[in-house]
């Protein structure tokens, strides 16, 4: 098996690791920087350039570049790709690259299915990668065509030896719908909150929950910029909701309303109850 990875940053680095931990799967690797590059062949997660050349003896090709860097790569190399070579995106938001990427595998007669690997840290770079990063993690595919069992199952084998504990099929609307609240508010609240004029006085005075809650503020802002605008309307819709309850809560602390507080505060516990038990 050959596997294909455009970017090495955090997420290429730890899928080009991922697979080289399986004896007989080749990877075939390109990154903007030449460094990288160099440092993933030293680091033995890489067996050669990725190039325009060899690129048609990709079993599966994986984009975890920018956003629209993705798409401009692909519309360069969709000539060059076999019909035999399933794409698959590894980007934060699907309807654009899905949009771009299934009209050129219906042009080229190549494979493209939209993913999002649901795992990462806080750190980019391909020095932060990890074998182990997608052990157990979730992983997200957008097929061309749900019913396409045969294609499922590809791909499935495909990935199978990065280890993720399970894979879930949807579309790129209800990915990004979903992903708006999941990930990409989480990061917002989590850099806005950091900018508090207290927060450069939390050391003594902060423990899990100031941890938790700005870990993700240590972002990439160039990617995480492309990210928000790509998705702007569904994360309009979660941060206009957030405003929104934000405003009850400080209403009831306005009127001293103990009662209102507290029936707002058991009601987001009881939410979160429902939706992950304890």
């Amino acid at each position: 098996m050959t596997a294909g990875i455009v970017g090495l940053g955090l997420i290429g680095g730890s899928l080009a690791k991922a697979y080289k931990r399986t004896d007989g799967i080749r990877v075939l690797a390109s990154n903007r920087s030449r460094s990288v590059l160099d440092f993933a062949f030293l680091a033995e997660a890489v067996d050669a350039e990725l190039t325009m050349d060899n690129i048609a003896e990709c079993d599966i090709l994986l984009l975890c570049t920018y956003p629209a860097a993705a798409v401009e790569y692909l519309k360069s190399a969709a000539p060059y790709i076999a019909k035999s070579t399933v794409v698959i995106d590894c980007l934060g938001t699907k309807r654009e690259v899905c949009a771009a990427g299934f009209a050129l595998a219906r042009q080229y007669g190549f494979t493209f299915a939209g993913g999002h690997p649901m795992a990462g840290t806080h750190n980019s770079g391909f020095k932060y990668s990890r074998e182990d990063m997608f052990d157990g993690a979730p992983m997200v595919i957008v097929p061309p065509e749900f019913d396409d069992m045969e294609l499922l199952g590809r791909i499935k084998e495909l990935l199978s030896p990065l280890g993720f504990g399970s894979i879930s099929v949807t579309t790129a609307e209800r990915h990004d719908e979903l992903i708006a609240f999941t990930s990409q508010m989480p990061h917002i609240i989590s850099n806005a909150y950091v900018k508090s004029p207290r927060a450069s006085a939390h050391k003594g005075f902060s423990a899990g929950s100031y941890r938790d809650l700005t870990r993700v503020a240590w972002l990439n802002p160039g990617m995480w910029t492309e990210l928000f605008l790509e998705n702007r309307d569904n994360l309009i819709n979660e941060l206009d909701f957030l405003i929104d309850e934000l405003g009850r809560y400080r209403a009831a602390l306005i009127d001293g309303d103990s009662p209102e507080l507290e029936r707002l505060l058991d009601e987001g516990r009881i939410r979160k109850k429902e939706i992950d038990g304890r």
